[in-house]
């Protein structure tokens, strides 16, 4: 885990402000919590989606799941309660 990305202590608290996940048929859906990482990560370096490292998975996964998120305004919750964190911490 790099030092930018978020602990399983945040993720856990974090886990209530994200959508059930939903069993679907097909192919699995990534896990929430594996998406967030690497949309904190092209925030913080400004990176077009197509720049993310391969370590993070598929660029299109995770813009489809930040798109989503932002349209039902999970995103801005998301960003309001890591901007809480950051605040507590001083």
């Amino acid at each position: 885990m790099g030092r930018h990305e978020l602990t399983n202590q945040q993720g856990e608290r974090l886990a209530p402000l994200l959508p059930p996940q939903k069993p679907r048929t097909g192919r699995p859906s990534k896990d929430h919590r594996t998406i967030i990482n690497p949309i904190l990560w092209l925030l913080r370096t400004g990176a077009p989606w197509r720049d993310l490292p391969e370590r993070y998975g598929s660029w299109k996964t995770v813009a489809s799941r930040f798109y989503r998120w932002q349209q039902a305004g999970i995103w801005q919750q998301i960003l309001q309660w890591v901007k809480q964190g950051a605040d507590a911490e001083g």
